[in-house]
């Protein structure tokens, strides 16, 4: 078979691609789609809509890895129904689409394996190179999702949990705990019955808002606008009750932020605060190695991969670090690319240029 045309480094670092987007070439269909998070959505190169800056692109080898990421497909430019020219990426999307359509009953690396005619550990590597994860991991994923989006849909959680294929609700809180951050019930209702409540301050670098539970922070964003930042928080929880104020989490609340403000004066060099947050237990071990770099230091995709001991998953630390709601707190722009450009930042790149610079002359 052939091998690879785009390994995951040169995925997250060839400038190729984003010429392609901006070209808008349609001869590279199929080979690769890119992502936007301001708006969550993914295309194939040659999608006619209004090109996005630059910092908010992601790039994905697969539609299947940018919705395991958390974005959602173009309506304009049907990316999925691109046809790819990679062999291997043609097995992995062969793969996706078994394990999609056997929601109900998880196939074995063995089942795969005949109803794709490769060997198992051909399968199992080739999807690991491709997607950062395992096809069980895959799975998993897609049933969680599933449920969540049921949910949202209004079905009740036992109605979802059904349909994503738990077989009962052990295994579904067993699966969940992790990842949402709550109980899927509370989630499923889109918060409801949650107390969130935030404060902002100007800083250095804009405005900060953080938002918290009575469990912990949920929410680190740095912003140009309140308006901005509070638009985020609400979108995140539409149901939840969300205030300013607040006389029993408050107290903590402002303790936080001014932990948070010390630390962007250069008074503190981290921040150590109680965190509530929705997150993968691979997001977890990604953003727990975030937290031993040390100030000054930077790593690149590569090298945190690595150090959590799974040195093909790069562009799945790139989704974690992504998919970091804590700014700071989690230090998810001390992570650059291997040629030692930025890469990508939620909360922009100027920010986090601005933020890395600070930190190396603290540390000097």
């Amino acid at each position: 078979m052939l091998q690879t045309a785009i390994n995951m480094t040169t995925i997250m670092n060839n400038p190729e691609l984003w010429t392609a987007v901006l070209s808008r070439d349609a001869s590279r269909d199929g080979s690769f789609v890119f992502a936007v998070r301001s708006t969550g959505i993914y295309c194939r190169p040659s999608c006619p809509a209004r090109r996005p800056r630059r910092e908010q692109v992601s790039f994905f080898q697969v539609p299947e890895a940018a919705e395991q990421a958390g974005f959602r497909a173009c309506r304009r430019c049907h990316p999925r129904r691109a046809q790819g020219a990679d062999p291997q990426f043609d097995l992995v999307r062969r793969i996706c689409h078994a394990i999609d359509e056997h929601d109900d009953e998880p196939l074995t690396l063995k089942t795969l394996s005949t109803e794709t005619g490769v060997s198992s550990h051909h399968l199992l590597r080739t999807f690991k190179n491709v997607m950062g994860i395992t096809p069980r991991q895959y799975a998993e994923s897609r049933r969680l999702h599933q449920f969540k989006s049921r949910v949202k849909d209004g079905a009740s959680v036992t109605e979802a949990m059904y349909d994503a294929g738990y077989g009962s609700s052990r295994g579904l809180y067993e699966k969940s705990s992790a990842r949402l951050g709550m109980t899927p019930a509370t989630y499923g209702r889109g918060g409801q019955g949650m107390r969130i409540i935030y404060t902002i301050a100007g800083c250095t670098l804009g405005r900060v808002l953080v938002a918290a539970t009575a469990r912990g922070v949920c929410s680190v964003a740095l912003g140009d606008s309140d308006s901005e930042l509070i638009s985020s928080l609400f979108a995140e929880y539409p149901k939840a009750s969300i205030d300013s104020r607040d006389t029993v989490i408050s107290p903590s609340l402002n303790l936080w932020l001014s932990k948070v403000l010390e630390h962007l004066n250069g008074k503190s060099p981290r921040i150590d605060l109680p965190l509530d947050l929705q997150a993968t237990a691979f997001q977890w071990q990604v953003w727990e190695e975030l937290q031993r770099i040390p100030l000054g230091a930077t790593r690149s995709y590569q090298e945190i991969a690595k150090a959590i001991g799974k040195p093909r998953a790069v562009r799945a630390v790139a989704g974690a670090c992504a998919g970091n709601h804590v700014a700071l707190v989690i230090p998810c722009h001390r992570v650059i690319r291997e040629d030692k450009s930025l890469g990508g930042y939620r909360w922009g790149l100027k920010r986090k240029e601005e933020l890395l610079e600070r930190e190396r002359m603290a540390s000097k």
